[in-house]
């Protein structure tokens, strides 16, 4: 009769064992779902930008705020071998966890620094969101990984700005705004015509 009870209360435990399993795996699975931002985050050097997949978060919602008000612009360089970390030139609200971060991974250190990976480390860090590119040499070429300082740009677009236009044909004169627009007959301001810019 004991034996019967003990194995009854065994499987009893195992059953709830199993549901707190589940629901666990369910609350993670919606956690994953909905802690990326819609919007994307665009990191440039020189000239070329990779997007990134932003996680939602106080820190990825206060830079957003930022990036608004205009680009953010800072040096970053080498370290360890595995990233490239830069001083912000201002805070950002922390949330860290004790991350193992993989090559692409977008983090905030210390509250104020952007640490951009190209390998891996683990440390306590706040995850601001995911690099999109195809290959790793891709993203060492892109980084510049071991070739000292670059200059790094935080934008809500991958454009910021054109500094020339090209005519499809000479004789053409077609004239466009910074914002890349066809300029209207009689419009103010700068206006880019046949790759020379104009102030009307």
């Amino acid at each position: 009769m004991k034996e019967t009870t003990f194995i009854h209360r065994l499987l009893m435990m195992a059953a709830a064992l199993l549901v707190i399993s589940c629901s666990s795996e369910e609350t993670q699975a919606q956690e994953q779902n909905s802690e990326t931002m819609s919007q994307k985050m665009y990191i440039t050097i020189d000239g070329k930008a990779f997007p990134v997949q932003l996680v939602d978060n106080s820190a990825t919602q206060t830079l957003v705020a930022a990036l608004q008000d205009g680009d953010i612009t800072y040096e970053a360089s080498d370290y360890g071998g595995f990233e490239k970390v830069g001083a912000l030139g201002r805070s950002l609200p922390t949330s860290n966890t004790q991350i193992t971060t993989q090559a692409g991974d977008v983090i905030l250190y210390s509250g104020n620094q952007i640490v951009l990976f190209y390998g891996s480390n683990s440390w306590s860090y706040t995850r601001l969101g995911r690099m999109e590119y195809s290959t790793q040499s891709e993203l060492e070429a892109f980084l510049k990984a071991g070739q000292g300082n670059v200059t790094v740009t935080l934008s809500l677009s991958s454009t910021t700005a054109i500094s020339e236009v090209s005519a499809d044909k000479p004789s053409s004169s077609k004239a466009y705004t910074l914002q890349g627009t066809l300029a209207q007959a009689g419009q103010k301001g700068i206006i880019i015509e046949n790759g020379k810019k104009i102030i009307k």
